[in-house]
């Protein structure tokens, strides 16, 4: 008994435990024995359900394995040398592989010379025309979404026209130096400082090398269709040129010019920043917030506004003014307001007494005080506040600079807080002027603060001398030549963008304190025993070489012995970028390539850098070069992840395109986080955001897969909210249409040979000529939507044709006919028109799809004129010949009946034997019908029989459940004995109610008094269609209501 025990829920462990204990008399009763054994037969029956369903799943997840392992294919490796072909008389793949099909057609495509300007033989354009497309990028992962789409330039590269598409890379000047700094500063512990200009100039050098090799890499694995003859970078002899050229044409036009003016300066980066590269965080109200530079435990108040009093000089008065950055104070030299205001009228010219530092305050009237807003007083910092600044100039009053490059407090602060930290000052002055009596109050006030787009600090307003282009004249002319015609922007709503910026434009600071970029040819003249100032350029001259500059500065000099010093300031990436169209072209040399590819097609960048680049570049082309640098310009969204935030690395969300390529595993993702910059609480936030996000990594969707689902999202918007999941679905996009051409390629005969041209023999069926007139209508559709620039419309025309005309009716319906025993007439046109649909269908895929498509193509039977690549043959096009509206009419109606066919056998849950009878009003539907039989037949599984009744000459067969197709078409489905008779009664009731009802709706409607009048004839027309669909409706379910009630 003890060896039962060890058996739990058996028969014999219940017993040595039941109730029957050794050494006991009492015998148990029958309904405990009974109750007992019920528990144990219920034990014993859970016990083999679940060891049944733990053996159950064991197989199934044997099976899984083995079929996984079985369907594992070998790892591809790529034999082709580079350059050469593949070979193709190998046998097609058991499946689609991304990385087997895109392998070693690029270096093909390349070696061949498809990516160069296909010219007549003299070298210029052909007569069709040329498209022109440059290209510049900086490393920006997904944030250059075009990387994905450079075939799109159908009419050119796949069409007739001459087409170049330069690429090029900007030199990125703020980021990439911050970056380097900051790797530097990780990996050595050092600062640019430590290792001097050249050495450190050495450092980015080589990290831009790496990265132009990680973009370059990029490029060509997306399938970008680029001149790599003519790459360029804008820091090369030839580009730099044409920058040290326009900074001299610029000066001798006195459009640029120096001037000690207020900049954005980053204390973190330490240089001058633009105003389109200051962002505007909001905030509502007291926000406390970590500050670059500071002890990351460290937070300073923003959001509030500070109320304190100057006392007036030679009295006991006091005038309250009220700032949001407290220590700016230390630098003001006037209190300002209204002329009108009878508060302050008896102060106008009277002098306020600072009490941290020996100056005294003018009290000045200026109309730009609100006397409405506060107190009605402004206290003016004209060295630290654009608003100030202008009231400075109106008063002639005294700038004092209280900052330090670095963020600290000069001597002008004052004793106490010179060196100090600006945000360790603000508190400061706050607790000093408490200590003095003179704080009034701090509330919660909602604001913008400025922020470095780059480092996250926060900008300050600082007086420094740089130089300036006056941008109100080159707008002006941009906007005349934009409004002329010459330029087009797309979407509208990227158009107004453009028009309201440049009517708003200020002039551009072009000065960067960076040792990355093109040093500013701009040089001073030190004459010996003279002051002179470095401040404005009154003893500046610029030249394109040390030789002109000095010729020039020996004018200035007039005699006198002199010195001359290079700016030590280099320019404004943008100022480079700005020239891309044309300085890539060869300019400011007269070379062939301007006369030919200048100016551009077409330009597509991001919307978010319109103003940044794109208007530099039409206004710098049209005053350089007299014209506008291209026709038009598409803006395209920016790509977000899948919640819609910007992508960012601190978040994790930041994806290289790589990566969704060849898929990524998600400790890799994890991994290549610590090769960055990122700080170790960065990283911890970002490993969460990809765990959260890519829970088993990044799957491999292949490069078609990602380009067609890029474009897939183009649909006007301003961003994309990237789901990698639905670019996993292209990827199984390809998968289809890669097995659907290798399953039609069965059908046709090794000897099979196709037309010359693609055409309409006459022998074509009804489904041939429905499915050539689908094909062309498409290649019309997307023609259309890529002349419109709408790429969401242009994959969705070619994915339907591919998916649900192509694959699912004709590839189905030609099976018969291309049967070996089917009439060699019929089977040949067959084969004739399914050749085409595949040649045309892989032909209008391929911008979209390269790889895949180029694949498919080189292994279909040739024609003897084609050429050698799809990427070079003509792109499919409306060909009237082609169009057969009757075709489209009769199989589409053929077509919705065999839907309705499918649907019937669905609701009645018939899989097969299915019996089908379709019943017509007319001798030509009937003809029409029984000559699609065999089609009907082959694309409804389980289908045995179709026949086609005439109205006048046949009556339906008893046990018949129906469906109405039109009103001269009704489909019924043979059910008798496989359905339960009083539940079709019942149906049927239930139909015929809502069909009455609809039936009723509507003769409410066309028997209104004013029907024919106000109502417009398409609609009547419609609704007659209507009344005529319900009347036959309703009969077709009254015959089957009465033939269901008679079998009961």
């Amino acid at each position: 008994m003890s060896s039962a025990s060890t058996q739990p829920n058996t028969p014999a462990d219940a017993t040595s435990n039941g109730s029957e204990t050794p050494g006991t008399d009492t015998a148990p009763s029958k309904s405990s024995v009974k109750k007992e054994a019920k528990r144990q037969e219920k034990e014993a029956k859970l016990a083999a359900k679940q060891l049944k369903q733990t053996a159950s799943t064991s197989n199934e997840k044997k099976a899984k394995a083995e079929k996984e392992k079985k369907a594992e294919e070998p790892v591809f490796v790529n034999t082709t040398p580079k350059g050469e072909k593949k070979d193709m008389s190998q046998p097609m793949g058991a499946g689609y592989n991304p990385q087997a099909v895109e392998a070693a057609w690029y270096d093909w495509w390349e070696a061949q010379g498809f990516f160069k300007p296909q010219t007549t033989p003299d070298g210029s354009v052909k007569p069709e025309g040329v498209l022109r497309h440059s290209f510049p990028s900086s490393e920006r992962h997904w944030q250059s979404p075009y990387w994905s789409r450079p075939h799109r330039s159908h009419p050119g590269r796949v069409g007739t026209l001459t087409t170049l598409f330069v690429p090029g890379f900007d030199h990125a000047g703020i980021s990439t130096q911050s970056v380097v700094e900051r790797r530097l500063f990780k990996q050595e512990g050092k600062t640019r400082h430590d290792l001097g200009r050249e050495a450190f100039l050495e450092k980015v050098m080589d990290w831009k090398n790496d990265y132009q090799a990680r973009i370059t890499n990029q490029l060509r694995r997306l399938g970008g269709s680029f001149d790599w003859d003519r790459v360029a970078f804008t820091m090369n002899p030839s580009l730099s040129k044409a920058v040290i050229e326009n900074f001299c044409r610029l000066h001798e036009g006195g459009i640029l010019y120096r001037d000690n003016r207020l900049v954005n300066w980053c204390v973190r980066l330490n240089t001058t920043l633009s105003n389109l590269e200051v962002d505007q965080k909001q905030l509502e109200g007291r926000t406390l917030l970590n500050i670059p530079g500071y002890d990351p435990k460290e937070k300073f108040e923003f959001g509030v506004i500070t109320s304190f009093a100057y006392p007036i000089e030679g009295s006991d008065e006091k005038i309250i003014v009220a700032t949001t950055r407290p220590e700016t104070m230390l630098g003001d030299s006037a209190i300002a307001v209204h002329p009108e205001d009878n508060r302050y009228k008896h102060l106008h010219g009277k002098f306020a007494k600072h009490p941290f530092v020996d100056r005294q305050l003018l009290i000045v009237a200026d109309e730009m005080v609100d006397k409405e807003f506060g107190t009605g007083a402004v206290k003016i910092t004209p060295a630290h506040d654009p608003n100030d600044y202008e009231v400075g100039k109106r008063h002639n009053l005294e700038f004092i600079n209280i900052l330090n490059d670095d963020g600290t407090l000069n001597a002008n602060a004052g004793e106490k807080f010179n060196g100090m930290k600006r945000f360790h000052a603000r508190r400061e002055v706050v607790k000093a002027l408490t200590e003095a009596g003179l704080f009034i109050e701090t509330k919660d006030n909602p604001m913008q603060i400025p922020l470095c787009s780059k480092s996250g600090d926060i900008i300050e307003p600082i007086l420094k001398p740089q130089w300036w282009v006056k941008c109100k004249p080159l707008a002006e002319e941009a906007m005349k030549r934009s409004r002329a015609g010459e330029l087009k922007i797309t979407p509208a709503q990227s158009e107004a963008d453009w028009y309201r910026w440049l009517e708003n434009i200020q002039d551009w600071c072009v000065s960067r304190q960076l040792w990355w970029g093109h040093r500013c040819p701009a040089y001073f003249v030190h004459i010996e025993g003279e002051e002179n100032d470095t401040n404005d350029g009154k003893n500046w001259v610029v030249g394109r070489t040390l030789e002109e500059a000095t010729e020039r500065a020996k004018v200035l000099a007039s005699g006198k012995s002199f010195t001359l010093k290079q700016d030590e300031d280099v320019l404004d990436t943008w100022f480079s970028s700005g020239l891309w169209p044309f300085s890539i072209m060869g300019w400011p040399e007269k070379t062939s390539d301007l006369q030919y590819y200048y100016p551009s097609s077409l330009l597509e960048t991001g919307w978010d850098i319109l103003f940044f680049w794109v208007a530099r570049m039409v206004m710098l082309g049209i005053y350089l070069t007299g014209k506008v640098p291209f026709d038009e310009v598409l803006c395209h969204a920016m790509i977000r992840d899948a919640h819609g935030r910007k992508m960012s690395k601190s978040l994790g969300n930041v994806i290289d395109p790589l990566d969704v390529i060849h898929g990524l595993p998600l400790q890799d993702l994890h991994q290549k986080l610590y090769e960055g910059n990122l700080d170790d609480k960065e990283i911890a936030k970002a490993v969460a955001g990809q765990k959260k996000d890519f829970p088993k990594g990044i799957p491999e969707c292949g490069t078609d897969g990602l380009r067609f689902a890029l474009c897939a999202y183009s649909g006007g918007g301003r961003d994309i909210n990237l789901e990698i999941l639905r670019v996993e679905g292209y990827r199984k996009f390809c998968n289809k249409v890669f097995n659907a051409t290798k399953f039609a390629m069965l059908k046709f005969e090794p000897d099979f040979v196709p037309l010359d041209m693609a055409k309409l023999t006459g022998n074509e069926t009804l489904v041939e000529r429905w499915i050539l007139h689908k094909l062309n209508f498409t290649a019309g559709e997307v023609n259309k939507h890529l002349e419109a620039r709408n790429f969401m419309a242009a994959t969705t025309d070619v994915y339907n044709f591919w998916l649900y005309e192509l694959c699912d009716v004709y590839i189905e319906a030609m099976k018969p006919m291309t049967d070996p025993a089917a009439d060699p007439k019929v089977r040949t046109s067959a084969q004739q028109t399914l050749h085409t649909c595949l040649d045309y269908g892989l032909r209008l895929l391929h911008p979209f799809m390269p790889f895949v498509t180029e694949e498919l193509w080189q292994r279909l039977p040739r024609r003897s004129t084609d050429l050698a690549s799809i990427m070079i043959s003509r792109y499919p096009t409306f060909d009237a010949g082609f169009r057969s509206a009757e075709a489209e009419d009769k199989f589409d109606l053929v077509f919705a009946t065999l839907r309705t066919c499918r649907s019937l056998a669905a609701s009645y849950n018939l899989q097969s034997n299915i019996q089908l009878f379709i019943h017509v009003q007319t001798m030509d539907e009937k003809a029409l019908f029984e000559s699609q039989v065999p089609t009907i037949s082959a694309l409804i599984k389980g289908c045995t029989k179709v026949e086609v009744i005439e109205a006048s000459s046949s009556q339906i067969p008893t046990g018949c459940g129906s469906a109405v197709v039109s009103s001269t078409v009704v489909v019924y489905l043979q059910v008798q004995g496989l359905v339960n008779l009083e539940a079709e009664v019942a149906k049927c009731d239930k139909k015929l109610d809502l069909t009455r009802l609809n039936l009723e709706k509507l003769y409410k409607v066309i028997s209104q008094p004013d029907y024919q009048s106000t109502v417009p004839e398409a609609v009547q027309l419609n609704n007659e269609e209507k009344r005529k669909t319900l009347e036959v409706e309703l009969a077709a379910l009254q015959e089957s209501r009465e033939m269901f009630a008679k079998l009961q």
